[in-house]
């Protein structure tokens, strides 16, 4: 841990940055430790030979991330130095090396002579910087040395076998011997002692022959974490260079309640900050829960302060101060000592020319009435009392519990201080030489990782409630490792249920379920998996009821049983996983709202409402459409309504009929086809599974409902309802000539054509903006938890972006792209439509994309962002009718997809695109990918048959085939005819719905 270090209980090693690294994959504070290990694991020490690397934790260290070590040939040991001022030097060491760079001497506070021997031509000199590198060869050497007196009293088998201790320097006794320009004589003489020299002489013999060589790190830098505590405010308040690969912030791992207050130049690390707590420009605090209102001025490091310190430090204005509250160990009594001092203020100066609390001593006595004797023994000698010895922190009194305050008053005027100096003599007071032993670092570390999650529960709470784009995950993995897992998922309950917006708690369940799969570390089997165990019924009930903190409790009253081990942990996690897809589907229902229905005439009895629709192309923006990420981040999607081989291939139809039944029959391919399934359906009963996707006719029974031409749940059977409301029941036919998994939107568009035709059939007329947010709420009732795309591409003609905003209530705005003269022509004769031959498998596709947003893992959120920006891009691109830039887009829309979902891209389909690619400004699997259909903007007009040319030579391919797609500028259609579809005596209704 090093040396000890005044300004930080857990010393230099330990001490914590204002850093924080959003993609680590666990949340924790950054101390030096850490810093150093990263620069040399993943700079110095990359391209380096076998061996053995030193790196002293004195110093914050600064290395360019390819710092350029030229590692061949070479022997022995190497020194790594950075480049410092001359004036700097003076109080630290430097190296004198050749223009081989092989090493003369180390210079340890040189005179300026000296120092200006080791500048470089640019006037800077290589400082030592605590690093060195023994090959494996030196290092066996120095290895070997540990057996031989006097340097086995360096180590505890020497000692355990009675040989005196000997403390030998790194730099000073172990590498300078290596250095060109010593001789043995200068360098065993150069010892301290006997067994120092003695020791030297091994050494010599042992390492004399190694090369010493020098890295100097152009753009290096380095910081000796000295015991000035100027040095140290600044170093934790100016930004490193450039070179390094952290990033200092204002505030770090802490909860700031005003964080207007704290001034740039002003650092805060590990606190938690409640109320008005001002902080100066050029102040330092750490590991402190403080309640304003309070204000700290400029020059001021506070550190390990508790809310309980808050009423003494309010009203109390500090400057230029070092106040620190220290965990100390007397032996088997625990307890809290506070020490103040000055930033100028120098430990070991002795008290005649130094200074406390920045003045001079004899001014503190006189302010305070303090005396000599009360800090310093009288036999001590006047040229040993210092800092370092004055006994001037109490630690216990009598009768008097002891606080903060009890130190405070040391910087009070005379007519205050007087209340306060009998009470701190009384007080049993010790050094800080004398406190040094006694720190308890364990316990100090056990209070810094309580502050840590107590922020951090602030945080969870900050981040949900203001609806931000950080991901909490890094902070689950660390609670649940560090046994806190039980508090991060108390404050998530006590948001899922207070927050009031189906939003807000969705994310904070999301949050539980990944809390669990934390705590089941790796096993327990997969995230993805069945929702509907019954244990978790009246949970989801509350849910579905709109009783979210009712929920929210049973659900944490179940989770209770479910902890005891991995599997069940896992279970549990697709339990709260399901549960906030009750809530995000009770957020987009809000959609609903958009939904305006008219009443028209009522078509006759057995007379067909028939529409037809085109399939849709996503050109770009998909996956930015899907809830929460569509209302959470918002969207944007170009679309184009297609003809595939000429035709829409997507159609419904229905009719009113006699009998007071519904008759569901699915035509598969043709609308003159035969029947693939049919049911009918005579009571409500029936119609239970319509939110069951995979249940006969769901998708229908669930039109039936969100339409309201069926009322259910309802106490009047479905025969009288139909019966009383329209002479009858209703037959509805569906077809779609589209594979299963086309990828080309079927599902939402037939789902459109169903509620179109069916709303048509009742006597009632919606607008295509009220069928947008229909199907959308239809997907929510259904539980399929589509987004908006597909129906925006398939009911509205043409070519449109489709864009949400980041808000409840959703809804979704369509803008018709318009473009150049003629360009549609050129739109169809430069695409085309490849079927793959694979049949797109979605499971859990759309459960993994929602769950890494709620994670909110930093490449989701950038893809999000990335998804919209290409899609406006796309969208002009169109405008201006650039074949070559809308090419670009799709790429780069295609590259977009397998980010947000990985492993979208089948293997047969890469060799696909590979084939195709010098032919094509761009390409891209459409819909979620996995299969279905892949859609290309060729180089050339008309490139069917020269394609599917190239593809027949493709290995591996399977059996694929190539289709014409047209840009539908008509959009859907819908026609009233009579009881026969083929009936031509009836004419065409085209209706505005």
């Amino acid at each position: 841990m090093g040396r000890d270090f005044s300004f930080d209980d857990c010393g230099r090693a330990f001490t914590c940055l204002p850093v924080e690294e959003p993609g680590a994959p666990a949340e924790a504070v950054v101390c030096n430790l850490d810093s150093l290990l990263a620069t040399m694991t993943h700079r110095l020490c990359v391209g380096s030979p076998p061996g053995v690397w030193i790196c002293s934790t004195d110093m914050l260290l600064t290395v360019p991330s390819a710092p350029g070590i030229d590692w061949d040939g070479f022997q022995g040991v190497r020194v790594i130095a950075v480049p410092g001022s001359q004036a700097y030097a003076r109080n630290h060491g430097v190296y004198l090396a050749d223009e081989q760079g092989l090493v003369r001497n180390i210079i340890y506070k040189g005179t300026e002579a000296q120092i200006q021997q080791c500048a470089g031509p640019d006037g800077t000199v290589p400082l030592v910087c605590g690093v060195v590198f023994f090959s494996s060869d030196a290092a066996e050497q120095l290895l070997a040395t540990h057996v031989i007196p006097p340097l086995d009293a360096c180590t505890y088998m020497g000692l355990d076998s009675g040989a005196p201790p000997i403390q030998l320097s790194l730099f000073f006794d172990i590498v300078l011997c290596m250095a060109g320009g010593m001789t043995e004589e200068e360098f065993v003489k150069g010892g301290g002692d006997t067994s120092v020299r003695s020791a030297r002489s091994v050494l010599w013999t042992a390492l004399r022959a190694f090369p010493l060589s020098m890295a100097c790190i152009p753009g290096a830098s380095y910081d000796y974490m000295t015991t000035s505590a100027s040095d140290h405010i600044r170093s934790l308040t100016l930004l490193p260079g450039s070179a390094s690969h952290l990033h200092f912030c204002k505030t770090a791992h802490s909860h700031v309640d005003q964080p207007c207050l704290l001034e740039d130049g002003s650092s805060v690390t590990n606190c938690l900050l409640e109320g008005a707590v001002r902080l100066a420009a050029g102040s330092v605090m750490q590991h402190c829960h403080l309640q304003g209102p309070l204000e700290i001025g400029p020059g001021c490091l506070l550190s390990g302060l508790s809310a309980s310190s808050s009423p003494a430090l309010q009203g109390c204005p500090l400057r230029d101060v070092v106040l620190q509250g220290h965990h100390i160990r007397l032996r088997d009594l625990s307890c809290r000592v506070f020490t103040l001092t000055g930033r100028l203020d120098d430990w070991q100066r002795p008290a005649e020319e130094a200074t406390y609390l920045n003045m001079p001593w004899a001014e503190f006595f006189h302010r305070t009435g303090v005396r000599e004797g009360d800090l310093w023994d009288a036999e001590m000698p006047r040229s040993s009392r210092c800092l370092l010895n004055a006994r001037l922190f109490p630690v216990l009194h009598a009768c008097e519990a002891l606080g903060l305050e009890d130190v405070l008053w040391l910087l009070a005027p005379v007519a205050v201080a007087g209340e306060w100096l009998a009470r701190w003599r009384a007080a049993w007071r010790m050094s800080w030489e004398e406190l040094l032993p006694c720190l308890d670092k364990a316990a100090e570390l056990g209070a810094r990782r309580a502050l840590f999650f107590l922020q951090g529960q602030r945080k969870v709470r900050r981040v949900l409630l203001g609806r931000q784009d950080c991901s909490l995950l890094p902070l689950a993995r660390s609670a649940v490792h560090e046994g806190y897992h039980e508090a991060v998922l108390s404050t998530l309950d006590e948001v899922a249920s207070t927050a009031g917006d189906a939003g807000i708690a969705a994310r904070a369940l999301a949050c539980i379920a990944e809390v669990l799969g934390c705590m089941a570390r790796g096993e327990g089997g997969l995230r993805s998996g069945p929702a509907a165990n019954r244990e978790w019924a009246l949970a989801f009930g509350r849910l579905e009821s709109g009783d979210v903190a009712g929920g929210v409790r049973e659900l944490a009253a179940e989770r209770q049983k479910w902890m005891s081990r991995p599997a069940l942990l896992v279970r549990a996690a697709r339990h709260y996983e399901g549960a906030e897809q009750i809530l995000v589907r009770q957020a987009v229902m809000s959609s609903c709202q958009f939904v305006t229905v008219a009443q028209a005439e009522l078509p006759p009895l057995g007379c067909w409402v028939q529409v037809a629709c085109p399939a849709r192309l996503d050109l770009s923006g998909g996956w930015s459409d899907t809830p929460p990420i569509t209302y959470e981040h918002g969207g944007a999607v170009v679309d184009v309504a297609v003809l595939v081989d000429g035709c829409r291939p997507i159609g419904a139809r229905v009719r009113r009929i006699g009998e007071p039944e519904l008759r569901l029959v699915s035509l598969g391919g043709m609308p003159q086809g035969e029947a693939a399934v049919e049911l009918v359906c005579r009571e409500l009963e029936h119609l239970r599974d319509y939110c069951q996707p995979h249940a006969p006719g769901a998708l229908l029974k669930a039109a039936f409902i969100c339409t309201q031409v069926v009322q259910f749940p309802s106490q009047k059977p479905l025969q009288a309802q139909l019966m009383e409301s329209f002479g009858g029941g209703f037959e509805v036919h569906t077809w779609s000539k589209l594979p299963h998994g086309s990828g080309l939107g079927t599902s939402s568009i037939l789902a459109g054509a169903v509620m179109a035709s069916l709303y048509r059939a009742a006597g009632k007329a919606a607008s295509t903006e009220s069928l947008i947010h229909a199907v959308l709420h239809l997907e929510q009732r259904l539980t399929t938890g589509g987004g908006w795309q597909d129906q925006v591409g398939g009911l509205v003609p043409g070519i449109k972006i489709g864009r949400s905003k980041a808000q409840l209530p959703l809804r979704v705005e369509v803008e018709k792209i318009p473009v150049p003269s003629g360009f549609t022509q050129t739109l169809n004769d430069h695409l085309l439509l490849v079927y793959t031959g694979k049949t797109r498998l979605a499971r859990n596709l759309l459960q993994d994309v929602v769950r890494n947003w709620y994670a909110r893992l930093p490449s989701a959120v950038q893809n999000a962002d990335a998804l919209v920006s290409n899609a406006e891009e796309c969208a002009q691109a169109l405008r201006q009718g650039n074949l070559p830039l809308i090419g670009k887009c799709l790429d780069r829309y295609w590259q977009q997809k397998k980010c947000m979902a990985p492993g979208c891209e089948p293997l047969a389909v890469g060799r696909m695109m590979d084939a195709l690619r010098p032919y094509v400004h761009g390409q891209c699997l459409a819909g979620a990918g996995g299969g279905g259909f892949l859609y290309v903007l060729t180089k050339a007009p008309r490139q069917k048959e020269a394609l599917h040319q190239i593809l027949a030579k493709t290995q591996g391919l399977g059996n694929f085939s190539i289709h014409s797609i047209e840009v539908d500028t008509g959009g859907f259609s819908v026609e009233v005819v009579g009881c026969d579809p083929k009936d031509g005596s009836h004419p065409r209704e085209d209706v505005a719905v």
